[in-house]
């Protein structure tokens, strides 16, 4: 996920972790972290391969920060099943081919390869960070990418998205392209997919709907809320909202568990059944009912399921590799920028921002991208919500071990996201896309050279229901509006690379056009 407002400070805590610090005596320091006595007897080996002394915390503070940053986390075993499958055709985002995910095995892979690509991070980083699937770029795969290709060629991009940046981060090209990318462009970028996401929370809940004629949307049905599904988005948004302005851990986990059982109810009394053209008063995808077992084995049916090159061949090179890059760009970004908080939140992190193990961390992360596309569960990238298990004492690579372990053991309940109603995922949106929004203090709006491209960049992205578009907007305004401003030094040769290509991207059409005639 991308940055969000950390949760050092929201703890109570100090910087270092408060409590990892308490009650130890400094003999050193490692990256800002206090030294404790290593424990006795056999322990000792597990705490001398993870440096749990060493960066001044415990094995007592590792379990209890890896068992909460996964409970901040968990929420994604159930919204990703909801955002990037569904229960039946009708309910489900529906690829070129009309093929479709089962809820239920998006689920089973969701756990499974956060659960493992958290374990490697853990042991070949060191650090305390927890990955899962990305709400950006499942968003995206969901409602723009498989308008053109199938699911497993989707897949395939994000399998090669994967590839790229394994290669960025084990030649350090990485570094090099976030730093030709300006500041101000990149917390537009997380900006813009907050406000995407959340514009997809009010779409799916109804909170916000077409219309024939007149403004593009409405509140609700012609200016007033009228469904009772919307009006549990409603509660389950302000819930989720009171939960995280109070500091709850795991408050979005709480609200989507809250307010999933408060549907059950209210459908077991309203009986509101399936939404459409004959009953819109009903629940927009799923209904809440429960039914069956609420736990099975974990169906890994999607494991594999993904077509490298397909999506090439389908629709062209040239537009194959505009959605490579990006892919790409969205992943990087984002892992770079929380990666980057979480170590300085931890006290970890140097004095130029690096932190130790970068370049095994940027490789793991890329292969998680990898592991997500070779799974069908959509790209794996580092949580900020990490955060929380740091504020509760983790430093090491152990407490990374921990949340993988109980995100495998979350394959198991796959079938309770069936009960999960798309206006409670909604909440959950919104929810996130606010807390992406705390990077807009990093543009600087006084200089309208910046402004007016980070601007289009955040409003293309909702406006066009696209994430590619509203980069695309902003590299090329970003570009001509400061050469022709007399600054062309601000302007990075990679940033006038990208923008050409962006030119091209947008002019797909007429392009293809001309060359098939």
């Amino acid at each position: 996920m991308a940055d969000m407002t950390l949760l050092d400070k929201s703890s109570g805590k100090k910087a270092d972790g408060g409590s990892a610090a308490a009650g130890t005596k400094a003999a050193a320091t490692t990256g800002g972290s206090t030294t404790a006595p290593p424990p006795p007897g056999p322990l000792r080996v597990l705490d001398s391969f993870f440096e749990i002394s060493r960066r001044g915390s415990t094995l007592t503070r590792e379990f209890r920060g890896g068992t909460v940053t996964f409970f901040t986390m968990a929420y994604i075993v159930i919204l990703n099943p909801l955002i990037m499958g569904g229960f039946s055709a009708e309910n489900a985002p529906l690829d070129v081919a009309g093929g479709w995910l089962p809820a239920a095995q998006v689920g089973a892979v969701t756990g499974l390869t956060a659960g493992v690509m958290t374990i490697a991070f853990g042991v070949v980083a060191n650090l305390p960070f927890g990955l899962a699937a990305g709400l950006g770029i499942n968003s995206f795969l969901a409602v723009s990418v498989i308008q053109d290709v199938t699911w497993p060629e989707a897949m395939g991009l994000v399998v090669i998205n994967g590839l790229l940046i394994v290669l960025f981060g084990a030649t350090g090209a990485r570094t090099a392209i976030f730093r030709a990318v300006p500041k101000e462009l990149k917390a537009a970028i997380t900006v813009g997919i907050g406000l995407f996401i959340a514009f997809i929370g009010f779409v799916d809940s109804g909170f916000v709907t077409a219309t024939t004629a007149g403004p593009p949307v409405v509140l609700g049905t012609n200016g007033s809320i009228t469904a009772v599904p919307t009006l549990v988005f409603v509660a389950g948004l302000l819930l989720m909202g009171v939960l995280v302005a109070r500091k709850v851990q795991g408050g979005l986990l709480i609200g989507i568990v809250a307010t999933t059982l408060l549907a059950v109810m209210v459908e077991a009394v309203l009986r509101l059944g399936p939404g459409g053209a004959d009953n819109p008063g009903g629940w927009h995808l799923n209904t809440p009912v429960l039914s069956g077992q609420a736990v099975s084995l974990p169906d890994l049916t999607l494991v594999g399921e993904f077509d490298l090159l397909g999506s090439f061949s389908r629709i062209g090179g040239l537009a194959a590799v505009m959605l490579v890059f990006t892919l790409v760009f969205t992943n990087f970004f984002d892992a770079m920028g929380t990666m980057t908080g979480l170590a300085k939140s931890s006290g970890l992190a140097h004095k130029d921002g690096t932190f130790p193990r970068l370049k095994p961390a940027f490789v793991i992360e890329g292969l998680g991208a990898v592991a997500g596309g070779a799974t069908s569960g959509s790209s794996n990238t580092v949580y900020i919500d990490s955060a929380a298990g740091i504020g509760e004492g983790a430093r090491t690579g152990l407490a990374s071990v921990v949340t993988g372990v109980l995100f495998l053991g979350s394959m198991f309940f796959t079938p309770l996201t069936s009960v999960v109603p798309i206006e409670v995922a909604a909440a959950a949106l919104v929810v996130v896309g606010a807390m992406m929004m705390a990077q807009i203090k990093e543009i600087s709006f006084k200089k309208f050279s910046v402004a007016l491209p980070a601007f289009l960049t955040i409003i293309t992205m909702p406006l066009s229901y696209s994430i590619a578009n509203g980069i695309g907007v902003g590299f090329i305004s970003f570009a001509v509006i400061n050469a022709a401003c007399g600054r062309s030094r601000k302007v990075h040769p990679l940033m006038w690379v990208v923008a050409a290509g962006f030119v091209v991207y947008f002019a797909r059409g007429p392009i293809n056009a001309l060359l098939g005639s």
